[in-house]
This record gives C-alpha cells, structure tokens and sequence, in this order.
C-alpha cells in the first residue's frame, strides 16, 4: 500500500528531514513533551477552523481533508471561499514567509484543483497583526512551482541513513534538537 506525504512535511522537510522523524517516534504522546510556545500558539491559532467555528457560511470550506493525486499529497486546508475562489492559510504570526508556508499552500492548492474546485487567489493570514499576504499561483510562478516539484521528489528519494544536517542555526531553533544524533550543536 503506498502512503501518502502529508502536506505539513513539506515544510518541516525543508526545514529538517530528520523533524519529521523525530515527530514520529513521539507518536500519540502528550505534545507538551516536546513543543515549544510557538507551537502552542500555533496549534491554537487553528482552533475555530479545526472545530469549524470559523464560518458559518456554507461556501466556505473550513478544515477539509485534501488529497492531490498528482503529487500524492494529502493534509487540511485551512480556508477556502468557494464563491471567491480565496485559499487562506492561516497562521498565529507570519515574521517571514518561507518556502515550505508556500509548497503547503501549492499543495492545498492542487487539490482543490483536482477536487473540481476553481482557486483564483491564494493568501496568507498572520492573525497577530492582521495582516493579509498574497502568494502567486503556481502557474503565475514558475520557479516557486519547479523548487515546490523538486521537495515533493527529495522526500519520496529521502534516504533517512544517508542524511547529514548542513545548518547549525537550523539545530539550535530546533525542538527535536536535544534526542537528535545528528545535531550540529
């Protein structure tokens, strides 16, 4: 049975293949264990949308299961406006949009597309300063859509053995860091 790449490695890939591991072995444990405040916040940034309290319109999709058959990706979006055609990701505190935030939005955005779904726009939401970030789509960004491409190839290829971590500063901001063998610190 083949398993799908669920749509929250992408960033965590990017970020550090062995993250993802590590997330693993905690499994169904407490995730006081190993979470920081910003996870914390996060996860509760994501309240009304993951118990549906966001919107009680009927046209907008809220914490729905996706699934991209062309890049074998599966995960929740967080909003999507069908009458609009708006995708929002939301987010506690957006300082910096990185990669993986948009990859994760590319692949919200496939499967909807897949889904029968007409996306025209996609954004971001920082929920802290309410603040409103505009992504291209992936055919608007062809570059952005290769490098989105290429990181969903790198985790199917990912040898986990063979793997060796190049950035200090990436362990030291790392949650996992103190089980890790790897770690550059």
């Amino acid at each position: 049975m083949e398993s799908y790449i669920p749509v929250s490695y992408l960033n965590d890939f990017i970020f550090c293949p062995l993250s993802i591991y590590y997330h693993q072995l905690y499994g169904n444990l407490s995730t006081r264990l190993y979470q920081d405040l910003p996870q914390i916040e996060g996860k509760a940034a994501h309240e009304t949308i993951d118990e549906k309290r966001y919107s009680s319109r009927k046209n907008v999709l809220q914490g729905t299961e996706i699934f991209s058959s062309k890049y074998n990706l599966c995960g929740k979006i967080d909003i999507f406006d069908i009458d609009s055609g708006i995708l929002t990701e939301r987010k506690k505190h957006i300082a910096k949009i990185y990669d993986g935030y948009i990859f994760q939005l590319y692949a919200h955005y496939y499967a909807l597309i897949e889904m029968g779904y007409s996306v025209k726009q996609m954004r971001f939401y920082s929920r802290d300063d309410n603040r409103i970030y505009n992504v291209a789509l992936p055919d608007e960004d062809s570059g952005m859509k290769e490098a989105f491409e290429s990181v969903v190839n790198d985790i199917n290829d990912f040898d986990l053995h063979r793997f060796t971590p190049a950035n200090e500063s990436k362990c030291q901001r790392c949650i996992y860091e103190p089980l890790c063998d790897r770690s550059l610190i």
